[in-house]
């Protein structure tokens, strides 16, 4: 064995030596096989749904069956690890979250969603500037949007009261507004007379800013805000200590990063993270499209960085982009008016960040290079205009998602199969649950808030369905998912279905579901040992789920204490 400790050190620049290869030292014999036995296994293969065994060669599959054939299969020398009557499922996949987001370290401080008094904030953006004083933009995040609106003065005021100095920004928890002191709104030049961006508002009363920026208005200060504090290292830092070890812990090994801000060079730091050998997940990017960008000088951009190598972890070949906004913001675009006017501008039905002229000139321009687009549509208008891009411009080769869908017209719900377009749904979230539908009443009216994120009616129309985080926005627990997913009624599916769309649908989309996303031979070892059963349990308890064993092409890379 010194003498293979010598040669490895030799060749590891060249090629890794691992114990997972088999080497023949005297009468010893180490093998590349290891038998997971004395299982439950929910295979998601519909030829073979059921098996108890799983034989691994290095990082595949090579057999999946009885615990005798297993057994028979396997060389003697197999590691074998008894599973214990454990319930074994493939990999998650989560197809819409922020994994760099929320592992950044750009945020000073939080506040608290739950507060509902504004003036009561002053204190902790106070603490957060004596904190870091060295930072060019004071960064937060979690207010919510309504503290702000229901304020009895200025919000712009009481911003400036706790900082005056220098610029502060504060995402709103859903990330789809900022609130912006007046040195902010000075160095991005924004005044009483500053016109609203494409998919934004720049907030005024009586011609005043108010320190509101909706939507893209928003975006584009916020981006801008931390592209100044230059934080690419702690991007990567977030990443490996402590995202990476999250999605692990949850069982989650394929990941589509919902948003990636190239401008910020963000797609680098993912490539650092894979050429590291850092990552411990499979992950396909989602491009961000800018909406204030000039068209041809951005798809110029984003055809260049398309990079899909069969052999990485990590793949360039998804478009992110919005339709619209969300609701409580009415920024949602809808086929009929608000019930409430925020902003007083010519039009009370939501707005867009891309048009559906736009979304259909880009699925044009990009599909043919292999984008699949990751379409945000939150709107019954922005579902519809969607819907409408694809079938104008797109082909049978698109893989695209609308994701969000909570609104959709009865007459858009076939659209889904039709056009060959998977619906992302995030339900984890406690405002998706039906008890909580109708507090947009005032908003949407009764009828339009009824059956939000109609799950079992895209079911039953025909739709590929997936089911995803928007983490941060909602927890990252698969578990609480798919509880809510079969026990949303009367908007709920099935258990198997909930469990298709964490696995061999999310593998659809991302293009691997030749290789991942269910449990059969020839397929790579993608798979999680759970700490109870959750077809045999009560589904109002799917949620307390454990994970206590992830594998991750082949490697075990969480175990629970």
């Amino acid at each position: 064995m010194k003498l293979l400790t010598i040669l490895c050190s030799i060749v590891f620049t060249i090629k890794s030596c691992s114990s997972d290869v088999a080497i023949t030292n005297k009468n010893t014999e180490i093998s590349s096989q290891k038998l997971y036995y004395n299982a439950k296994i929910y295979t998601v293969d519909e030829n073979n749904p059921l098996a108890e065994a799983l034989l691994l060669e290095g990082n595949k599959i090579i057999f999946v069956g009885t615990n005798k054939e297993a057994k028979l299969k396997a060389n003697k020398n197999a590691k074998k690890i008894d599973l214990k009557g454990k319930l074994v499922l493939p990999g998650f996949h989560d197809v819409h979250m922020h994994p760099m987001e929320v592992g950044s370290t750009t945020t000073a401080f939080v506040l608290n969603e739950e507060e509902t008094n504004a003036e009561n904030y002053i204190s902790t953006i106070q603490k957060a500037s004596k904190d870091n004083p060295n930072v060019e933009w004071l960064i937060g995040f979690g207010h919510s949007i309504n503290t702000l609106f229901n304020a009895k003065r200025n919000p712009l005021e009481i911003i400036d009261e706790a900082v005056s100095d220098r610029p502060v920004i504060i995402m709103e928890q859903t990330s789809h507004s900022m609130w912006i002191n007046s040195k902010g709104l000075e160095l991005e030049g924004i005044t009483n007379s500053t016109k609203n961006p494409q998919g934004g508002i720049i907030m005024k009363e009586g011609g005043k800013l108010l320190g509101i920026l909706i939507d893209n208005a928003g975006n584009v200060v916020f981006q801008q805000a931390v592209e100044s504090l230059k934080d690419t290292d702690g991007e990567y830092d977030g990443m490996v200590s402590y995202v990476l070890p999250e999605l692990a812990k949850y069982g989650i090994t394929s990941v589509s990063d919902a948003r990636t801000y190239w401008k910020r060079k963000q797609h680098k730091t993912w490539k650092d993270l894979a050429n590291d050998g850092k990552l411990t997940a499979r992950f396909n990017l989602g491009l961000w499209a800018y909406p204030t960008e000039n068209d041809k000088e951005q798809l110029v951009s984003l055809k260049s960085l398309f990079s899909n190598d069969e052999n990485s972890l990590l793949k360039i070949n998804q478009i992110k982009l919005y339709s619209d906004g969300i609701t409580h913001n009415t920024t949602a675009a809808l086929h009929s008016n608000y019930k409430e006017d925020f902003f007083g501008l010519k039009t009370n039905n939501g707005l867009n960040y891309f048009t559906q002229e736009r979304i259909a000139k880009y699925i044009e321009e990009l599909e043919s290079v292999g984008f699949d687009f990751h379409i945000h549509a939150i709107g019954n208008r922005g579902v519809t205009e969607a819907l409408n891009a694809i079938e104008q411009s797109g082909t049978s080769k698109g893989r695209h998602r609308l994701t969000h869908v909570e609104m959709i017209n009865n007459s858009d719900l076939i659209r889904f199969k039709q056009l060959n377009v998977t619906a992302d749904a995030q339900v984890a979230g406690d405002f998706t649950q039906p008890q909580y539908w109708h507090e947009n009443n005032h908003l949407l009216g009764a009828e339009l808030s009824d059956n939000q994120v109609p799950i079992k009616s895209l079911k039953e129309a025909g739709a590929r369905i997936t089911l995803s985080s928007d983490w941060n926005v909602s927890t990252l627990n698969p578990f609480v998912g798919i509880q809510n997913a079969v026990t949303r009624a009367p908007q709920n599916i099935s258990l198997k279905e909930a469990v298709k769309a964490y696995t061999i649908n999310g593998a659809y989309v991302m293009r691997q579901e030749d290789k991942v996303g269910s449990l059969k031979a020839g397929k790579l070892a993608d798979f999680i040992v759970l700490n109870q059963d959750i077809f045999t349990i009560s589904s109002n308890t799917i949620k307390t789920t454990k994970v206590v064993l992830t594998v991750f092409n082949g490697k075990e890379i969480y175990e629970s204490k």
